[in-house]
C-alpha cells in the first residue's frame, strides 16, 4: 500500500532575501539608460525614481522565485526607492491575487490601494492595476475608479484606466468609455496613451462600439491618444480618421 503523502511546503522566503537577490544584479549603465528613460530628471514624471539596472525578464525571474514571498515583505519592497524593487514587489502580489483566495484577493488590493504613491512610475501602474484592482471590481461597485481619476496624481489617473483593461477583457466597455470621457481635457501625454490604448483594446473586441466614440469625440480628443486608438485600423482608415474626412464622409452617409 503506498503511503499518503503531504504537500510540500513552499521554500520560505523573506524580504532580506528578495532584497539581496535584487542587489546582486546591478547594472550602472543600465541603470544610467532606465533614469533617462522613465524621465527621473527635476521636473519630469519620474523625478527622483531610481534604478538598479535590472532588465524585467530578470525581474521576472525573480518574481517567479520569491512568488511566496509574504504580503508584509511585500510591502517592504514597496517603499524601496528602486524601481525595480517597488516592480518586483507588484509583480509578486499580482501572482498572489491570481492564485489565492478570497481572503488573499481582498488582502492584496487592499495593500495596492493604500500603497499606491509607491506604484508611481507607468510600468508600475501597467504591471499591477490591470491584474489587480481591475479583477478585483469586476463585480464590484466601481466608484473608487471615479475618485482615482479625479486625483492630482498622474499615477492614481492612470491607474482608474489601466484598470478597466480587466472589464473589457470581459466585454464590458461602459468603465472604460466614460473614464476616457472625463479624461479627454488631460493634459499629461501618458494619459493620453493610457486612453488611447485602453480605447484600442475595446476597438480589438468592437469595432462599432470604437468607432461610434470616436465618432463624438474625435474632435476633443488629444491627438496622441486618437493615434493609439486607431492604431489597428488600416493606414487608409487611419489618413481619413487623422484628417478629418473620415468622420465628414460619415456624418453624410447619416444624414
Amino acid at each position: 500500500m503506498r503511503k499518503a503523502t503531504t504537500p510540500k511546503q513552499p521554500d520560505r522566503v523573506d524580504f532580506e532575501q528578495a532584497h539581496d537577490a535584487l542587489q546582486a544584479l546591478p547594472n550602472p549603465e543600465k541603470a544610467r539608460f532606465l533614469a533617462g528613460y522613465f524621465k527621473t530628471g527635476k521636473g519630469q514624471y519620474g523625478e527622483g525614481d531610481q534604478f538598479l539596472g535590472i532588465v524585467v525578464p530578470n525581474v521576472r525571474t525573480l518574481a517567479k522565485r520569491f512568488r511566496h514571498l509574504p504580503l508584509p515583505d511585500c510591502r517592504k519592497l514597496l517603499a524601496s526607492p528602486y524601481n525595480e524593487a517597488r516592480l518586483l514587489a507588484l509583480l509578486v502580489l499580482v501572482q498572489h491575487y491570481a492564485r489565492g483566495d478570497d481572503a488573499m484577493r481582498d488582502a492584496v488590493y487592499a495593500l495596492f490601494l493604500k500603497q499606491r504613491h509607491r506604484v508611481n512610475n507607468w510600468n508600475l501602474v501597467d504591471s499591477a492595476a490591470p491584474f489587480i484592482a481591475g479583477p478585483h471590481l469586476l463585480q464590484r461597485d466601481r466608484t473608487v475608479l471615479y475618485e482615482l481619476l479625479a486625483s492630482k496624481s498622474l499615477w492614481d489617473r492612470r491607474i482608474a484606466i489601466l484598470s478597466t483593461f480587466a472589464f473589457i477583457r470581459n466585454n464590458d466597455f461602459t468603465e472604460t468609455l466614460q473614464l476616457v470621457e472625463k479624461s479627454l481635457s488631460d493634459k499629461h501625454d501618458l494619459m493620453h496613451k493610457a486612453c488611447g490604448w485602453m480605447l484600442r483594446e475595446v476597438g480589438n473586441r468592437n469595432t462599432a462600439v470604437l468607432e461610434a466614440f470616436l465618432a463624438r469625440h474625435h474632435a476633443a480628443m488629444p491627438r496622441t491618444m486618437l493615434r493609439y486608438a486607431i492604431e489597428k485600423f488600416d493606414q487608409d482608415k487611419r489618413r481619413a480618421m487623422l484628417a478629418g474626412s473620415f468622420w465628414e464622409k460619415a456624418s453624410l452617409q447619416n444624414k
